[in-house]
């Protein structure tokens, strides 16, 4: 039996605790849209908020959606109808059918009224106080992430916005078993860094209230066999193109995190998702460079070859070649990077830069 949508939530009066719930976060939303760190580019927004609308189907007037700056996983709803989408959640989902799975969540969390139980519960704790200054979000980077957390739900909660996440999907004809795999591969990423203990909700405060990844995924799967579509588009094709022009710049933001297990099994998903792209390629041996352990001058150096061979490679790929050279002493081979490079990007900014680097031959 699917999920019975609710009618369009009204606008709770201003004297109750909810009206006062609303009042803040609408405050906190002007200053959201002023944020250094919202992404303003129509048409990316447009799409995002079209996925949302597939979703929230009458709700969609109620729903606002911001598309943030930021390479980590994460989104979230407010109670007034903010959400917000980050930059690195864009980059994890595989299709736009994950990226439903997310958003979906969000909007069960929405359609439920779990941030009002909160509030509710942190009053009766006398934890409002406290609470309420965890909530600015349009501040800092680090700070964009607290509204999330200002309500911690509980894992009763989140099995219920992960129930209700998967049966908008089916309803907008996305098909739901997408939504266990968003999960899987975040674990994948976490599994790869050095110090992972086996303990997500240590490394992500995402995980912290949620049920237990195994138990997610599985729970996410039987419930996805019942709902069946598996058989429907998954629109990865829509995803890429939607996100293809911001992508070199978000996958920048990424390896400044310097989560290189994260990271490095991030480019590995999507290069086996498009094996023939030079941009994916590009920053896998940008990490490797980066990364500079045992082995990685020459995994960055094979790697980059590689990605110069194929469509999409920036014309970086050659300066990054040029440096792996230089700092091996191969001075002709870095003479001939760094060459290629000026010739594919005349006016780069750091030109001069490279140019003094040809002149001196060191």
């Amino acid at each position: 039996m699917g999920y019975d949508l609710p009618p369009r939530l009204p606008r709770p009066d201003p004297h109750t605790d909810e009206g006062g719930l609303w009042a803040m976060l609408d405050r906190e939303e002007e200053r959201l849209k002023r944020s250094p760190f919202r992404v303003r580019e129509a048409g990316l927004n447009d799409y995002v908020h079209g996925v949302a609308c597939r979703l929230g189907q009458v709700h969609c007037p109620d729903l606002r959606t911001y598309v943030m700056r930021s390479p980590y996983f994460n989104a979230n709803m407010a109670a007034n109808g903010m959400m917000q989408v980050w930059t690195g959640l864009l980059l994890r989902t595989s299709n736009e059918a994950q990226l439903a799975a997310v958003v979906g969540h969000e909007i069960g969390h929405y359609l439920s009224r779990h941030s009002l139980a909160g509030l509710r519960d942190a009053k009766a704790r006398s934890a409002w106080a406290t609470m309420l200054m965890t909530i600015p979000i349009a501040g800092p980077l680090a700070a964009l992430g607290t509204l999330a957390g200002g309500f911690a739900y509980t894992r009763d909660q989140e099995r219920a916005a992960d129930s209700i996440g998967m049966d908008l999907m089916a309803a907008a004809g996305y098909p739901p078993m997408q939504a266990s795999m968003v999960w899987s591969n975040l674990i994948e990423e976490l599994a790869a860094e050095k110090d992972w203990s086996g303990d997500a909700g240590k490394r992500s405060y995402l995980f912290a209230t949620h049920p237990m990844e195994q138990e997610r995924q599985a729970a996410m799967a039987a419930k996805a066999r019942t709902l069946g579509l598996a058989d429907r588009d998954p629109a990865a094709g829509a995803l890429r193109q939607a996100i293809a022009p911001y992508r070199g710049p978000w996958l920048e933001d990424e390896l400044k995190r310097r989560r290189f297990g994260e990271s490095r099994a991030l480019l590995t998903r999507l290069r086996a998702d498009d094996p023939a792209d030079g941009e994916t390629a590009f920053f896998l041996g940008e990490l490797y460079r980066k990364r500079n352990e045992a082995g990685d001058p020459e995994r960055a150096l094979a790697t980059l070859e590689e990605a110069a061979a194929l469509p999409g490679a920036p014309p970086e790929v050659y300066r990054s070649m040029g440096m792996v050279h230089q700092k091996a002493g191969r001075i002709p081979e870095m003479k001939s990077a760094f060459a290629r490079y000026l010739e594919a990007k005349p006016g780069a900014e750091d030109a001069e830069m490279i140019r003094s680097y040809l002149e001196q031959g060191s």
